[in-house]
């Protein structure tokens, strides 16, 4: 059995969690073993159990080479208690497995978990604001909009330049918007971005939106330092300064300026364990439990580098300016202590990278219910964060200026036709999945040419306009869309129609004009001699 690439959606753990299963399964070589004088089939030890999963672990692109022998083993420890495996003896529900010579085997039984319903939602999550004055009870959370429906005589009056005609047409001035509307667009395209680039048909699938402040998405778009470091409104929240003299002094080992350092031996792996002690002891992980599958559902793109990182941008995003700032900081000394060459050994049998990550890892992703694979999960995603923090942990730049027009468009005063229901702005953006090239080009002839097909109807058929007027009108139409009107009017002839010629009527003939007609003088010869 070949392994799959596990992509982002629902249930994404548990979806990991069968695959694992089913390759562990397939992979494992079954043979005949003795054990106290008795011979036991299709059974393996455990330390070629652990010897065969570590490889399926490190050779498979959801999980990736930094996968430890000893997250095997807890992972078998979890095996053996949700009974993917028993000893030689049906005994199973505890996680005493060790990495030794204890016979084990596989149950008869399917250890597969079930899927869980799938949530019904829809798939639009963006929600525009109304700009007339909420009624009373209303919430801000969820302000209807009207949607544009384009009717041949809107396209007509929308195209009418196009032939020759403005048509009457007011300014509209927008209420001022609030802050608590700006942040309500903010909330609304940061999701709607994130569904679009997470490839998902509802985000409820993988985050409760409700959840989502979209005051903290604001303040981590603005209030940011120099070094793109999120400042805190509230000081009693920051990280106290010992923690930051100790996470500076690693950082920048050995020129330290905010701790004198002592000249013992082994100090840096004290403070080492302090920060560890610190960040150890947190109740909530800094990407929060709320988040916890979304973050998973974003481990499916790691293939699909820009993806990825883009993806993570914004789920940043979402998070507490607080948790966000210790992220930031965290992160950031794990990479500068990974790659400090200055820096002794932090441990004796580990490299100081996957040391970080393991000491790491469950600070800052985990779930709130004990999961299966999120020990692994949590040191994928470090990994990821501690390679490409600076880019993951900025604000993202093109989704900052795309809410900021919008922002500003909808500020700006705007045209209204008369007699038009909606006034002449753009719709608000949607975010369309790909289609096929048959689709496509379908698609794009049926929204586009047959409301100017109807509108040249319209002009060709109107009878309350002079036929001086009309060939103006399809004069000026021929010019822009000369394919619609090939379509409409193919030869000379079928555009004749519309003006059919009047029958001349002869003039009396003249009775002068039968006679001959009056002959110049000719001149003759003169008799005269």
């Amino acid at each position: 059995m070949e392994p799959r690439l596990v992509g982002p959606g629902p249930y994404r753990a548990t979806r990991l969690w069968n695959e694992i299963i089913e390759l562990f399964r397939a992979g494992m070589p079954l043979r005949k073993h003795r054990c106290r004088f008795k011979s036991y089939e299709r059974c393996f030890k455990a330390s070629e159990a652990v010897d065969c999963l570590h490889e399926l672990l490190g050779s498979n692109q959801n999980f990736g080479p930094e996968v430890t022998r000893n997250q095997t083993v807890k992972l078998l420890k979890k095996f053996l208690k949700n009974h993917v495996i028993e000893d030689i003896k049906g005994r199973w529900g505890k996680e005493d497995f060790q990495d030794d010579g204890h016979l084990y085997r596989f149950p008869p039984s399917s250890p597969l978990k079930p899927y869980p319903k799938k949530p019904s939602c829809g798939k639009e999550v963006i929600k525009f604001p109304d700009w007339n004055e909420p009624e009373a009870g209303t919430s801000q959370e969820h302000i209807p909009v009207k949607s544009v429906t384009m009717n041949s005589e809107l396209w007509y009056k929308r195209h009418s330049i196009a032939i020759g005609e403005v048509p009457a047409c007011k300014l509209v001035f927008r209420r001022e918007l609030t802050q608590a509307n700006i942040e309500e667009i903010w909330k609304s395209m940061t999701l709607s971005r994130l569904q679009k680039v997470l490839g998902l048909d509802c985000l409820d699938e993988v985050l409760d939106t409700k959840l989502v402040n979209s005051k903290h998405i604001v303040q981590n778009a603005y209030n940011v330092n120099k070094q793109g470091i999120v400042t805190l409104e509230d000081k009693s929240k920051e990280l106290p300064h010992w923690i930051l003299s100790a996470m500076k002094c690693l950082a920048n080992w050995p020129s330290c300026s905010d701790l004198k350092q002592p000249a013992y031996s082994g100090f840096e792996r004290d403070v080492f364990k302090t920060i560890v002690d610190y960040f150890g002891q947190m109740k909530e992980p800094l990407l929060t439990f709320h988040f916890f599958d979304v973050f998973v559902s974003v481990l499916g793109l790691l293939q699909k580098h820009s993806k990825a990182i883009e993806a993570l941008q914004i789920t940043c995003l979402l998070l507490p300016p607080e948790n966000r700032k210790r992220l930031q900081l965290l992160v950031r000394m794990m990479a500068r202590v990974s790659f400090n060459k200055d820096l002794p050994p932090l441990s004796e049998s580990v490299r100081t990278r996957t040391l970080m990550v393991q000491a790491f890892s469950r600070c800052i992703l985990c779930s709130k219910d004990e999961m299966d694979l999120d020990e692994l999960l949590a040191a994928k995603l470090v990994s990821f964060l501690m390679d490409n923090y600076q880019e993951i942990l900025s604000v993202p730049s093109t989704l900052k200026s795309s809410i900021e027009e919008r922002v500003v468009h909808l500020q700006r005063v705007q045209i209204k036709y008369a007699g038009a229901d909606t006034d002449a702005t753009f719709p608000p953006p949607s975010f369309c999945h790909q289609v096929s090239t048959d689709e496509f080009e379908y698609q794009r002839a049926i929204g586009s040419q047959e409301p100017l097909a109807a509108l040249l109807e319209e002009i060709a058929m109107n009878k309350e306009i002079s036929v001086k007027d009309k060939k103006k009108k399809l004069k000026q139409f021929q010019k822009s869309y000369p394919e619609v009107y090939r379509v409409r009017f193919p030869t000379p002839e079928t555009e004749a129609v519309l003006f059919p010629e009047k029958t001349k009527q002869k003039s009396p003939i003249l009775m002068w004009a039968l006679k001959k007609p009056f002959q110049p003088f000719h001149r003759t010869r003169s008799f005269r001699m």
